[in-house]
């Protein structure tokens, strides 16, 4: 399992070295900074996956050093203040802050906030990772297309393109239901001017073969007479 690596902000030195002993204890890997320049300097040069920040801070302090990481970077922040009005937990949440401990704290509450903080953002990049990876999968119907690897299946049944065929099919499925022209088709695949466009019929027909079970009644790939081609869209 991958260490968590935990960024502490703070310029008490007592409370930054027994943060940072606890949380070694508990398997984090921690970096300490004793102000918000210190800490940037840490964030630019190291993985970070949460920063615990105090607010008041020589030099740049923690709202500062959180509203300029928030340009870059979305890890969890949690905001250590020895002040208690709920004006100061406000103010620190929506300056890009994910949590809020107010001094003196127990290292078990710490803890408890670090662990929630750090599932809550795997989660995050999980779901995120997910997405990306959806996005360069295309499916209508039966038909899959995939970008990263460049693979077409029909009802999970492996279809071999060439690369042509595949590029070709790959503009119609990220476009379903609009109709293509055959010189459009041509100029977006073969990146120039259309000046013969037969091929683009001979294209059609070779991927009609692969991906349809029945060729001569399409589900897939249709031809608008006269207009030009689509990939249908489907329920």
């Amino acid at each position: 399992m991958k260490m968590n690596h935990v960024l502490i902000v703070e310029d008490d030195k007592e409370i930054r070295e027994g943060v940072e002993i606890y949380l070694k204890s508990q398997g984090y890997e921690v970096y300490q900074a004793a102000d918000g320049l210190e800490g940037l300097k840490v964030i630019e040069s190291q993985e970070i996956h949460l920063a615990i920040v105090d607010v008041m801070m020589p030099r740049m302090d923690g709202i500062q050093m959180t509203i300029k990481l928030r340009e870059k970077y979305d890890f969890p922040v949690i905001f250590l203040s020895a002040k208690s009005e709920e004006v100061d937990k406000i103010m620190g949440l929506n300056m890009g802050a994910d949590d809020y401990i107010t001094k003196p704290f127990t290292p078990m509450e710490l803890l408890a906030r670090v662990n929630s903080q750090l599932r809550r953002y795997r989660r995050f990049m999980e779901k995120l990772d997910r997405k990306e990876k959806m996005e360069n999968i295309h499916i209508i119907g039966g038909l899959e297309l995939n970008e990263d690897t460049m693979e077409a299946s029909v009802d999970g049944e492996p279809v071999k393109l060439t690369p042509t065929e595949y590029k070709i099919l790959l503009l119609l499925m990220k476009n379903p239901g609009r109709i293509f022209s055959a010189e459009e088709i041509y100029e977006r695949v073969w990146n120039e001017r259309a000046i013969n466009t037969d091929t683009i019929m001979v294209h059609v027909r070779n991927i009609r073969e692969k991906i349809e079970i029945n060729p001569k009644e399409p589900k897939y790939l249709k031809v608008v007479w006269g207009v030009g081609y689509k990939i249908e869209k489907q329920a």
